[in-house]
C-alpha cells in the first residue's frame, strides 16, 4: 500500500517531478515530462508497478525531513538503533536527459543500509530488460532508457536490483538515475555531490528574487518554489498538480488526471508571481496562454497540455489498482472538451492583469482578447459545465455569468486604462445586462444568498469569487448573505466543500472531502469584510494543513485528518500565496483582491 498522501515530498527539474515517501521510496516519476508514462506507479499501486526504496535496513525510530532552505534538495534523517543517517534527494536542472540524485550520508555510527530498485515503464505495465553495465545497470524496453549508477555493488533477482551496504560516520554513497531515449547513448554520467551543490545554489538564487516580507514568508515562499516546480521550462506551461488518479474520497471513482494546465488556474498564478517579484515567470505563462488559446474562441478548452497540446484523451488503466482501491486510474482528461464559460473571462482578465503588472499589451494579444469578447457576446447566455467540470447536464452556472461579466468588465477597463480600441459602449450595455441577469435569477432573496445555478437552491463556494472580482462589493447585503450560507451549508470542521454533491448534476456518484482553495477563498471574503482576526485563524488552521515539507494538496479529509486530491496542488498554493498577500495588506488599511474594483455597474 502506498503511504498517505500528505508523506510524500516533491523533487523535480521543472520538465517533470518525483515524488518520494518519508520512508525513502520514490513511488511516483514520470518521464521524460510530467505528462509522459510514469516509470515508478507504486502510487497507484504496488511494489510491483515500480518504485525505487533507499532507506536503513533495520528498524527506524524517528525520521525527520527538510528541505535545504529555500530549495528542492530534500533531507530525509533517520534515526536508528545503529545510528543516523541523511538521505539527500535532488534533481538538477534538465539537461536534455532527466536525472535523479540520491546520497546517503552517515552522521553517527554505522548504519546497515537497503537499496531496492524496480524499474517499470508505462505506468507499471512494462518490465523492461536490464543489463549490467561498468557504474550500474542498464534497463530499457521500447522508447525509454534509464542507466543506475551506484557506488556500491547490486543485485539483480525477481526482476529488481537490490543492495545491502553499510554507511559510516563520514561516509556517503551516492546512486544517479538517469533517462533518455532508448534510441540515443546514455550521456556522460554527472557527478552526484557535485550535481547537488549546483542545484541547491540554482534554486538559492531563484528564491532570492522573491520580494515578499510578510508574516508568512516560508509558507508563501514554499508555495512559490512548488509552482516553480510544476512549471514546465520550455514553455511556461504550470500544470494543477504532478499526479493522476489521487481520489478525492478514498476508494471512490473521483480520481482525475491533473497533469495539464487549467486555464482558470491562471490568473491567480499570474498574480501571484508578479507580486513576488517573479516578471519572466509571469511573462512565460502569460505567452503560454495566449499561443494556446491561438484559433478561433469557440474552439477555447478549459485546459491544454504542457506545450498547449489540445488532445487529451481520457483513458482508464485497469491493470493499475488505485491508490488505496480508488478506481478507475485515468490518464488524460475527457473535461477538456467542456465548454466553461468562465474560462473566457479568466483569459481576458489574466491578459488585463498582465498588463496592469508590466508586461506589455502587444497588439496582437488584444486581437486574442477582442476575438474572445466578439464569441462571448452571444455565448454567455448559453448554460454550460461550469467551474467544477461537472459530468451531468449542463446548466446556467451563477459562477459562470459571474466570469462572463468579468470579461467585459475588464475589456472595459482595458480601453480606459490603456488607451486600446474597442466598442466599449457596447461592451458596457452587455456587461449591465449579465449584472442584472444574475442578480435577478442568481439569487435567492427568500433566503438572501445566491445559488449555485439559476433556479436552483444549492450552494457553491465559487459563489465567493463574487465579491473577489468586484461584481458586487463586500459589504453588499446579498454578498454577506451569501457568505454566512456557504458556512453554515457547506462548512466541514471549519473548512468549505465545493458544493453540496449530487450525482443528478454532477453526473458522478459519491463524496469529496473539503477544497482548500475554497477555504482560501473563505479568508479572503471574510479579511475583506474586516473580519481579519476570524479570517487569521482560519488562515492559520490551513497552514497547518501542510505537510512536514510546507505542501498542500487539493481537498482534505477533517474526519480521517488526511489529505486527499492530487498533489501537490498549485491552486492550493496559489490560494495560500493570495491569503497571505490579503492578510498582510490589511495591516494598514483595507486591502483590494488582485481582480476586485470594477467601474460601477450600475443598480441591480
Amino acid at each position: 500500500m502506498p503511504a498517505p498522501i500528505e508523506d510524500y515530498a516533491l523533487v523535480g527539474d521543472t520538465h517533470t517531478a518525483a515524488l518520494i515517501s518519508r520512508a525513502g521510496s520514490v513511488d511516483w516519476l514520470c518521464v521524460p515530462r510530467f505528462d509522459s508514462g510514469a516509470c515508478f506507479a507504486a502510487l497507484l499501486g504496488t511494489e510491483e508497478h515500480g518504485h525505487w526504496l533507499l532507506a536503513p535496513a533495520g528498524e527506524i525510530r524517528r525520521t525527520t525531513r527538510r528541505y535545504r532552505g529555500d530549495t528542492l534538495v530534500l533531507e530525509t534523517e533517520h534515526e536508528t538503533a545503529d545510528g543516523t543517517v541523511r538521505v539527500v534527494d535532488c534533481m538538477p536542472p534538465r539537461r536534455h536527459e532527466a536525472d535523479l540524485f540520491r546520497i546517503v550520508e552517515g552522521i553517527d555510527g554505522a548504519v546497515p543500509m537497503r537499496m531496492e530498485f524496480r524499474i517499470r515503464f508505462d505506468y507499471g505495465r512494462v518490465v523492461p530488460w536490464v543489463r549490467r553495465t561498468a557504474t550500474g545497470i542498464s534497463a530499457i524496453a521500447g522508447p525509454d532508457a534509464v542507466e543506475l549508477v551506484a557506488d556500491v555493488p547490486l543485485e539483480g533477482r525477481d526482476f529488481a536490483t537490490y543492495s545491502e551496504f553499510t554507511v559510516r560516520e563520514g561516509q556517503s554513497a551516492a546512486f544517479s538515475l538517469t533517462w533518455h531515449p532508448s534510441t540515443e547513448a546514455p550521456p556522460p554520467p554527472l557527478d552526484p555531490r557535485w550535481a547537488v551543490k549546483h542545484t541547491e545554489q540554482i534554486w538559492r538564487d531563484w528564491s532570492a528574487r522573491c520580494n515578499y516580507e510578510g508574516e508568512w514568508r516560508e509558507a508563501v515562499m514554499r508555495s512559490l518554489l512548488t509552482l516553480k516546480a510544476l512549471t514546465y521550462a520550455p514553455t511556461g506551461g504550470i500544470l494543477a498538480a504532478t499526479t493522476t488518479s489521487l481520489p478525492e474520497a478514498l476508494g471512490g471513482v473521483r480520481n482525475w488526471d491533473y497533469r495539464y494546465c487549467w486555464i482558470r488556474d491562471a490568473t491567480f498564478t499570474l498574480y501571484s508571481l508578479l507580486l513576488a517579484g517573479y516578471e519572466s515567470e509571469a511573462r512565460a505563462w502569460r505567452d503560454w496562454l495566449v499561443r494556446a488559446v491561438a484559433g478561433r474562441p469557440s474552439e477555447l478548452q478549459i485546459m491544454y497540455g504542457v506545450a498547449g497540446e489540445r488532445r487529451l484523451t481520457e483513458l482508464e488503466l485497469d491493470w493499475l489498482p488505485g491508490y488505496e482501491g480508488s478506481r478507475p486510474v485515468r490518464i488524460g482528461n475527457a473535461a477538456s472538451q467542456q465548454f466553461q464559460l468562465d474560462v473566457y473571462g479568466e483569459v481576458v482578465d489574466l491578459l488585463h492583469q498582465a498588463a496592469l503588472g508590466g508586461i506589455e499589451q502587444e497588439e496582437s494579444v488584444w486581437r486574442v482578447q477582442r476575438a474572445v469578447l466578439d464569441f462571448l457576446e452571444g455565448a454567455w447566455r448559453e448554460p454550460d459545465e461550469g467551474i467544477w467540470e461537472v459530468r451531468g447536464p449542463r446548466r446556467d452556472f451563477t459562477h459562470s455569468k459571474v466570469m462572463a461579466w468579468l470579461a467585459f468588465d475588464r475589456a472595459v477597463r482595458s480601453v480606459k486604462e490603456f488607451g486600446l480600441d474597442g466598442p466599449v459602449d457596447r461592451w458596457r450595455a452587455i456587461r449591465d445586462e449579465i449584472h442584472q441577469e444574475v442578480c435577478r435569477k442568481g439569487f435567492d432573496a427568500d433566503r438572501n444568498t445566491f445559488t449555485q445555478f439559476y433556479g436552483s437552491e444549492r450552494l457553491d463556494a465559487s459563489l465567493l469569487m463574487i465579491p473577489l472580482v468586484g461584481f458586487l462589493p463586500i459589504d453588499d447585503e446579498r454578498v454577506q448573505g451569501t457568505i454566512a450560507a456557504i458556512r453554515r451549508d457547506l462548512g466541514r470542521d471549519g473548512f468549505l466543500a465545493r458544493y453540496q454533491n449530487d450525482e443528478q448534476v454532477e453526473g458522478v456518484h459519491g463524496r469529496e472531502g473539503a477544497f482548500l482553495p475554497c477555504t482560501f477563498w473563505l479568508v479572503d471574503c471574510l479579511a475583506l469584510s474586516g473580519k481579519r482576526r476570524e479570517a487569521r485563524g482560519i488562515f492559520e488552521r490551513l497552514l497547518e494543513l501542510r505537510n512536514d515539507v510546507g505542501l498542500l494538496s487539493e481537498e482534505y479529509d477533517s474526519e480521517a485528518g488526511r489529505m486527499l486530491g492530487n498533489f501537490p496542488q498549485a491552486f492550493s498554493h496559489v490560494s495560500l500565496i493570495d491569503s497571505a498577500r490579503n492578510l498582510s495588506s490589511m495591516r494598514e488599511g483595507p486591502a483590494e483582491r488582485r481582480r476586485g474594483g470594477s467601474e460601477p455597474a450600475g443598480e441591480s
